[in-house]
């Protein structure tokens, strides 16, 4: 019989139920009649599997024969026995096949029920009669365990777990076709959990790196254009000087040479060099080649498709991925990059360096590579802006004892009564008693801040196009610039919904076409997704207003205290705990928007997985947007805005007065607020979140598997295997969570620095720890992610260009309308009798005769200041009380909105402008880079001009060859000729064929 064939052999039908008497089967594996009945029905059997008639089903015992057609001997077949020992050294705990000689590229997990009495009956795959008779002495398989012997009840089958261990059965015998090499071991410190180690080999490597269309270094090398003159020493003085901070990898030091590199093709291995094999495909690339044929690999039962990812998903497979390189820490460690990354990237102590990239990138690919270089070049970048914002708020602090308008209101000698914060309770307070305010107001509304708005546009636009050209270095160094994403392979969940589609309409009209899912199927789901990201932003804003009724009824119970201390500090009471309760609210409801996004995107059932991803960061950062900076928005846009006036105030539910700002503006509130939020998210999240949290989830697994652990003390002291130990660690969630705080934070720096100029301050020391956090959570935390291959940051870049112009507009209605920088030209331009800022605050109060408050408003205590007050004031551009129309809007007011209106025009136009002047006049591709590319197509074409040339010299070397062997061999028999003949035919396709 040939040796793909797949041998059913049947017990006799007089054979009791249970193991045969004959020692031919003992040890062998069998499945009941009704439990194959039952499989055949509720699954289409692969190819590979073939049933016996239906008049001799018995007792089926399947045996693999090993395979040949893909080049492999029977002591390297695939699917070995579970390992029954202790590895050896040769395997390097797990990091190599059995034999030492074949790496482990791959891993998948999968769980098996294992019975006290091991009485679980299972199918067993086998090589050739041989190791099928001898394998009673191997270990057993998932579920297999001691034979019955004669005369015991029959064991409770699970079907469940045999149909996912039919099912497992069936995905490696496909993975086998496909070319891989697995090996099994169940024999690990970690019961119940057995593990499947994949082995790429050389051809299929070279097959999959070919579809792929890779970019591998041929033998070509080329010089890389270097600078001359003034630019050349200015470069050596930098390198001398940045040596310090400069990582020590190899991967790091400047390139003086690079290979020429081409799209790996099987008929141009001469091309590449390939003197060293066992190097030439790192292990990011084989991980990423066998990920590529888990994906197309299918078990197709029931005529349900299912790749990697949906038996990932249904439980077939616990865990799938690439092993980390070796161990990080401890003695006797041999070099590897894992641990090197640790040294000299993962480690607080090296901060102050530069990251290392492109080991970054060798080790974890592109996409998580180019996200730790964004995140290097944002680092950079808010040096600068770092450093101006703390100028800025020097500048406030040197003239705040110079500012008029805050030296007025201090002065106790200007006697000016302000009207009641609140009805009844409130009583009239001095103007004097808000001087802390007014001071610590100036130190972040003066005009400082307006040329700060201006520069954090224009950093804005220069970080943009920094990026771009940092992005087209990297993908000339990483050989992507040709590198095109091609369309990626359907979701397991995509699948099921049009297999569920193709089901009904077969069942309708028995024949269908390739089916899949229109506007008419996803609609439910948009449906739901708009009601849901409505109710969402509802929810939010409800919360943002439950906040303000609490700061409403706090400051009026605050303001019935007894203590002087407790009625003078009630706006900053009532401030802070108003935005620590914010800052509460966000964080939770963070992760909640999180968790819902994804199930909104989930129903969606999108295509491929970058669909998926992209339609999940827009819904998660639309939410976390709107959670951040909804109360942020109140506070600089509308408190104070719409209180109304004494005698006539806006209430909300007929008793809660709208609350004002304060006598120097909402900004410093809006700084207090933005601060708080911007420091307590970023330290919980970090501290908390991405310190806390992994580590209490570690602990918690490692007391479950302690707990599980046998007492065999022989079995505790065995050293755990590579794949053992990456099991125990954290799966990768992929980099939306990372992405998503760094932006939240880029608009905390962005969006409301003219009133916080010290936000990059603080997004500075924040980068410095969260890179070096984020590294050594991927090296030691998480394990190894599948390496992706991108040449951009994908939809974020989007995100961080529409931030930034909404932060133009943003900063223009925050200096027009939250701070008091307009009314003050307004004033210093239009109405100073002598040029200077004294009067203004006299001129933005407006005065109220207290005789007309409204009945059961006016305070309980109109002598609380020792004498009785006839007109109080309040900040607003209004008529006097003896004017004809009193109480209503003044000129003023239309002059000072006028001049808002024109600013904000003005501002953003012009700053607008000038960051598109910044975006045309930097170009997207260095000019260096662009001649690199360039010289790059033009070595590429010598060289296969030349290959080209080198068949043309041999064809015509053989054509003269064939010639003379042709006169020489006139006399020959035509047999001969006929050889002749068939020989310089095969040299004429020779060329061909190269």
């Amino acid at each position: 019989m040939d040796k793909d064939e797949i041998h059913l052999r049947r017990l006799p039908t007089a054979a009791p139920w249970g193991p045969h008497a004959d020692s031919e089967f003992h040890g062998v594996d069998f499945l009941p009649e009704d439990l194959n009945e039952a499989l055949e029905t509720g699954m289409r059997v692969n190819k590979k599997y073939s049933c016996l008639p239906a008049e001799e089903k018995g007792i089926h015992i399947i045996n693999i024969r090993a395979i040949e057609d893909i080049g492999y001997d029977q002591h390297e077949s695939t699917l070995l026995n579970s390992l029954s020992k202790n590895p050896d050294a040769d395997c390097k705990y797990g990091l190599y096949f059995r034999d030492g000689k074949r790496k482990v590229d791959y891993i998948l997990v999968y769980h098996y029920k294992k019975s006290s009495a091991g009485k679980t009956l299972t199918r067993r795959v086998h090589h050739n009669d041989s190791s099928a008779r001898s394998a009673r002495q191997d270990q057993p398989l998932p579920g297999k365990g001691v034979q019955l012997e004669m005369g015991e009840s029959e064991p409770h089958v699970d079907y469940h777990e045999d149909d996912k261990r039919f099912r497992r059965e069936e995905y490696e015998g496909n993975l086998v076709e496909a070319g891989l090499e697995l090996e099994r071991d169940e024999d690990t410190k970690i019961h119940g959990v057995g593990f499947v180690k994949i082995h790429a080999p050389w051809h299929v490597l070279c097959r999959e790196a070919e579809f792929l269309k890779l970019k591998m270094p041929t033998k070509k090398m080329y010089q890389i254009n270097q600078t001359h003159g003034l630019l050349k020493k200015i470069n050596s003085v930098i390198q001398k000087i940045t040596e310090p901070i400069q990582p020590k990898v190899a991967e790091h030091k400047p390139q003086m040479v690079k290979r020429l590199s081409y799209p790996f093709s099987r008929e141009k291995q001469h091309l590449f060099d390939l003197s060293d094999r066992d190097s030439f495909f790192d292990s990011k690339t084989r991980s990423t080649i066998v990920y590529e044929i888990l994906k197309r690999t299918t078990c197709t039962k029931a005529k349900y498709s299912m790749g990697i990812t949906s038996l990932l998903a249904n439980g077939v497979y616990s865990a799938a991925y690439p092993l980390h390189d070796g161990d990080y820490e401890g003695e006797n460690v041999e070099p590897n990059d894992r641990k090197l990354l640790c040294e000299e990237w993962a480690s607080y102590g090296v901060f102050y360096k530069y990251q290392p990239i492109d080991l970054v990138r060798k080790y974890f690919g592109e996409k998580i590579g180019l996200y730790f270089a964004w995140l290097g070049v944002y680092t950079q970048m808010l040096i600068p802006a770092s450093i101006v914002g703390i100028i800025v708020f020097l500048y406030g602090c040197a003239t705040v004892d110079e500012n008029i308008p805050s030296m007025e209101m201090c002065d106790q000698r200007n006697n000016i009564t302000m009207c009641p914060l609140c009805d009844r309770t409130c009583s009239y307070w001095k103007m004097s008693s808000a001087c802390a305010t007014a001071r610590a107001s100036h130190l972040f509304d003066n005009p400082a801040t307006v040329f700060f708005s201006v520069f954090m546009a224009l950093w804005a636009a220069t970080f943009m196009e920094h990026w771009k050209r940092k992005q087209m270095r990297l993908n000339y160094r990483w050989d992507l610039t040709g590198f095109e994403e091609e369309e990626d392979h359907p979701r397991a969940e995509y699948e099921a919904k049009v297999l569920e589609k193709s089901l009904r309409k077969e069942h309708k009209h028995k024949e269908t076409d390739k089916e899949k899912l229109t506007w008419k199927d996803r609609f439910p789901a948009y449906l739901t997704n708009f009601v849901g990201i409505i109710f969402m932003v509802g929810l939010t804003f409800a919360i943002v207003f439950g906040v303000i009724i609490y700061r409403i009824s706090t400051a009026a119970a605050l303001a019935i205290s007894s203590t002087p201390s407790g009625r003078s500090n009630v706006r900053v009471t009532v401030t802070a705990t108003a935005v620590i309760i914010n800052l509460v609210v966000i964080i939770i409801l963070d992760e909640v928007y999180g968790c819902i996004a994804r199930w909104l995107t989930q129903i969606e059932v999108p295509k491929t997985d970058k669909n998926f991803e992209e339609r999940l960061i827009f819904k998660a950062f639309l939410l976390k947007f709107v959670n951040a900076y909804t109360p942020i928005f109140y506070v600089a846009f509308f408190k104070g805005r719409f209180v109304g006036r004494p005698g006539d105030y806006v209430y909300i539910f007929h008793s809660f007065r709208m609350e004002e700002c304060a006598p120097g503006g909402c900004l410093m509130e809006l700084c207090i607020q933005l601060s708080i939020i911007m420091l307590g998210k970023q330290l919980i999240q970090n501290n908390l979140f991405e310190i806390g949290i992994p580590k209490m989830k570690k602990f918690i697994r490692y007391m479950k598997l302690k707990r599980r652990r046998s007492l065999d003390h022989e079995e505790h002291m065995k050293k755990k295997q590579r794949y053992e130990v990456d099991y125990n660690l954290e799966p990768f969630a992929g980099l939306t969570p990372e992405y998503m705080e760094m932006i939240i934070q880029f608009g905390f720096v962005t969006l409301f620095v003219a009133s916080f100029p010290l936000a990059p301050l603080f997004a500075l020391l924040n980068n410095i720890i969260e890179i070096r956090l984020d590294a050594k959570k991927f090296v030691t935390e998480l394990r190894r992610p599948v390496a992706v291959r991108a040449k951009d940051i994908g939809i974020w870049y989007n995100i961080l260009r529409g931030i930034g112009k909404l932060a133009v507009i943003i900063n223009a209605f925050v200096i027009s309308f939250t701070s008091d920088f307009i009314p003050r030209l307004v004033y210093l331009y239009m109405y100073s009798e002598n040029g200077t800022m004294h009067g203004f605050v006299n001129h933005t109060l407006s005065s109220f005769n207290v005789s007309d408050f409204q009945a059961g408003t006016a305070p309980n205590d109109p002598m609380d200041l020792g004498y009785e007050v006839q007109i109080c004031r309040y900040k607003d551009y209004r008529e006097p009380p003896w004017s004809e129309n009193k109480y209503d809007i003044s000129k003023d007011f239309w002059a000072v909105l006028a001049a808002r209106l024109a600013f904000v025009i003005v501002f953003q136009n012009l700053v607008m402008f000038m960051s598109e002047f910044v975006d045309w006049i930097i170009p997207d591709i260095p000019k260096d880079i662009s001649q690199q590319i360039h010289k790059e197509k033009v070595l590429m074409v010598e060289v296969f001009m030349r290959e080209e040339q080198g068949k043309l010299q041999m064809l015509e070397t053989w054509k003269d060859k064939e010639k003379k062997k042709g006169e020489n061999c006139n006399n020959h028999s035509p047999r001969l000729s006929r050889s002749h003949s068939g020989s310089l035919s095969s040299c004429h396709s020779y060329p061909l064929d190269v």
